[in-house]
């Protein structure tokens, strides 16, 4: 198979990220050699939003006090989605550079344990009460296969639809717009395009350089809401050849050569996502957007642009499934969650400090600040939650029929090879049966021929 530009791009990426953390990769490790006394935590900074990197701030002053002598030393990584992936596991990989605390995607729990980059936690959890307080199904976010827990979730989050209603109302649509199907979603954009010239019409990822952006938040949206699925957990055997794939593909195709969406040049950018979030859309220059529950906290006072209108300007309603068949709404959900790498420094000391960072006082200030569906039952449970944002109770209503990605060690390259189809149709290198085929036959060399089913086999 020939190597699609994206491919190429990535790779590039790649090997320029590890050239340069060769480099400075020496300046992030877990502390002076033999100093137990400082733990290093490293975690992801999305763009301009400061949300964690000030709830981290908070903590550690509070740790500190409380454990005179320990230091926290916090090491952002400034990246564009799989960059971070890229830069911790290069930092996770020895002991000279491996911090002591990170803040891990679920998503890649699996591949992470599989590489030897995590140590479980079951001796650490067997000892907190706290964890009596967790949802068996958060739980289950940090659980690998092989049954042990190697990360404490601290949210989880749902997808839906975000619209401005101010430029809905210029095309003639409802304050309380409510689509039912994809041909509603089609319709609404094309009538945007005509009466409000200037505007993406509707933003949906695709493409490798927004990673699980592209994956997740746009494709999967799309896959799951036609009954088909990537994974088929009943026989444990990966999904290839479905309808429900190319009928994906073929929407996406639909709204990038209409001109319904950003253009491809545009959606290709690694930021675009928080372009999205942080600019246009407090801009006003995005009508409909495929976004998560977090959205909103871009636009808090604490967020990367406060906006204060944005709870009367902003409407949010569910991703439809194709047709409005059941359950009608589509919804993906993911998280993340603090691990301690196999070659932490200071593992226990860490440990502590995930303690606080996951207790009841501290979930409930990070659902409400950084606006995530919480793991705790006694946060979802508490009335400040819900009165604090006010897209809070829909989001969260959504929980019931969300669909979790299958988190297996292989969905990594899985899923870039989604991003790879996804941004060959919407610029056109390739028609929806070519990049489907593509998919198909990747997945059978990722996963092996045992792995995988073919539609109707």
């Amino acid at each position: 198979m020939a190597t699609s530009a994206g491919q190429r791009w990535r790779r590039a990426g790649a090997v320029a990220a590890a050239g340069l953390m060769a480099v400075s990769l020496a300046a992030c490790g877990g502390g002076d050699e033999g100093d137990g006394s400082t733990v290093t935590v490293t975690f992801r900074q999305f763009g301009n939003d400061r949300v964690m990197e000030n709830f981290l701030k908070d903590a550690k002053g509070e740790f500190e006090q409380a454990h005179p002598g320990t230091t926290i030393d916090l090491q952002p990584i400034v990246a564009a989605n799989d960059d971070y992936t890229t830069k911790l596991q290069l930092q996770m990989r020895s002991p000279r550079t491996s911090p002591d605390l990170v803040y891990e995607d679920t998503f890649l729990i699996n591949s992470d344990i599989e590489a030897g980059y995590l140590r479980p936690l079951d001796e650490y959890i067997a000892g907190w009460p706290d964890w009596n307080q967790f949802a068996e199904t958060a739980k289950g976010a940090g659980r690998a296969l092989d049954g042990k827990t190697y990360g404490i979730p601290t949210g989880t989050d749902t997808r839906g639809i975000w619209f401005n209603k101010e430029i809905l109302a210029q095309a003639g649509l409802p304050a309380e717009w409510q689509p039912t199907t994809w041909n509603d979603l089609l319709t609404a954009a094309r009538a945007i395009k005509a009466a409000v010239p200037g505007v993406i019409p509707f933003s949906i990822y695709a493409g490798t350089p927004l990673g699980e952006a592209a994956s997740m938040q746009g494709f999967e949206m799309l896959l799951y809401g036609t009954g088909d699925t990537l994974y088929d957990h009943a026989t444990q055997k990966w999904q290839v050849g479905t309808q429900g794939f190319r009928d994906a593909l073929q929407f996406l195709q639909t709204v990038y050569s209409e001109g319904l969406s950003a253009t491809p040049q545009q959606v290709l950018s690694p930021n675009w996502n928080d372009t999205v979030a942080q600019e246009l859309i407090p801009q006003g220059k995005v009508a409909i957007a495929v976004e998560g529950s977090w959205l909103s906290n871009n636009w808090l006072d604490s967020g990367a642009n406060p906006w204060p209108q944005w709870s009367s300007v902003m409407g949010w309603t569910g991703m439809p499934t194709q047709s409005g068949q059941a359950p009608g709404k589509v919804s993906m959900s993911g998280g993340w969650t603090w691990a301690i790498p196999q070659n932490a420094d200071n593992p226990d000391m860490a440990w502590e400090f995930s303690k606080l960072l996951n207790d009841k006082e501290h979930q409930l200030k990070f659902a409400i600040d950084e606006v995530q569906i919480p793991v705790r039952t006694d946060v979802a449970d508490d009335p400040s939650y819900a009165q604090a944002n006010p897209s809070n109770e829909f989001f969260a209503s959504l929980v019931p029929i969300t669909n979790y990605r299958p988190a297996y060690s292989v969905y990594p390259r899985i899923s870039n090879e989604i991003q790879v189809a996804t941004e060959s149709v919407i610029t056109g290198s390739a028609d929806v049966a070519a990049a489907a085929t593509n998919f198909d036959n990747q997945v059978r060399t990722i996963a092996g021929d045992a792995d995988v089913a073919a539609a109707g086999s």
